[in-house]
């Protein structure tokens, strides 16, 4: 039953980083387009955008249930970061909702959407960096005040998401969209897939200097070196489906890039739940718990999202011909 949950874990955490992290990723490049696209950029995400944030909170309730020891130590150690990018998110909503209707203060909202999504990107990336550097723990506690888990590894790590999660944006908005912000999508992909790449560069190199111990997980087992393979073949595959305008290709590529970094890490933290301190199923609740679980959120809670996202999206699909969002 651990395994079941963990893996479940897996899946929704995988889940929203794709979905909303092409969504956030357009609201980051909303901010250097003009009025029209802006219009068809948020036509582009508006009947998934909502329910892609669904997957975090059934990977917050997942970690609640399933995993309390680690929501406790991962809450009580990014609380300052989760509230900022709690509101991050609350504002881009916000945004996305009240620029139909203003007039004068459009830019306000405009700034919230663009300012949300690039912020509450940020913080993701600082947290997956500072998890990636090891927290500072004492029996399963954190204790390395409030902002102990702030470091410019974990900075980098940011700047790598909002680059990455931009990637799957411009994807995203060619598969959906025609010119001109197919165009802007295009000339976008090359510089975005570079920004990722050397952003991958800096990190590999800066976890060798700081000699932390997720590298020693790459002497230990070898065989994740396919994950990067796969990510080099993938990469390989983006930049030549740019070449050959091919619609459906750049976005493929970005998200197969984003599953061989998340199974490199997934992976490599195995069987820890928090790299190196807590693992699974130190944190995982007792058997009784997740089996109460299962026959509530697990067999009908998660089948019935799975099938509403994949019915929303089977149902929008194809180009966005028309602008419905004025």
């Amino acid at each position: 039953m651990i395994l079941f949950w963990a893996g479940l874990l897996a899946v929704t955490t995988s889940l929203y980083v794709l979905l909303d992290g092409f969504d956030l990723g357009v609201g980051i490049l909303f901010a250097f387009a003009d009025e029209p696209n802006r219009r068809k950029m948020l036509s582009a995400i508006s009947p998934v955008w909502d329910g892609n944030e669904t997957w975090l909170v059934l990977t917050g309730t997942i970690l609640f249930g399933a995993f309390p020891a680690a929501y406790a130590a991962l809450l009580s150690t990014f609380y300052l970061a989760l509230v900022l990018m709690l509101c991050a998110l609350i504002l881009r909503g916000v945004a996305f909702e009240f620029r139909y209707k203003a007039r004068g203060f459009r830019w306000f909202w405009d700034l919230g959407f663009a300012g949300g999504s690039l912020v509450a990107t940020f913080v993701q990336g600082m947290t997956i960096g500072a998890l990636v550097e090891g927290l500072p723990m004492e029996n399963g506690h954190y204790v390395g005040g409030a902002l102990g888990w702030l470091s410019p590894f974990a900075v980098l790590c940011g700047v790598g998401l909002v680059l990455g999660y931009s990637l799957l944006g411009a994807g995203w908005l060619v598969r959906k969209c025609e010119d001109p912000i197919r165009a802007f999508a295009y000339r976008m992909l090359p510089i975005l897939t570079v920004g990722v790449l050397v952003f991958l560069a800096c990190a590999f190199v800066a976890s060798l200097v700081m000699h932390l111990e997720l590298m020693q997980r790459w002497l230990e087992r070898p065989y994740l070196l396919v994950f990067p393979l796969v990510g080099a073949v993938a990469t390989w595959g983006l930049l030549r489906s740019v070449k050959q305008r091919d619609d459906f290709g750049p976005f493929r590529f970005s998200a197969l890039i984003f599953m061989a970094a998340f199974g490199t890490l997934a992976v490599s933290f195995w069987p820890f739940m928090i790299p190196f301190v807590l693992t699974v199923e130190q944190a995982a609740s007792p058997p009784s718990s997740l089996a109460f679980m299962f026959w509530g959120a697990g067999l009908f809670v998660m089948p019935l999202t799975l099938i509403y996202t994949t019915m929303v999206y089977r149902l929008f699909r194809g180009k966005v011909v028309e602008v419905h969002y004025d």
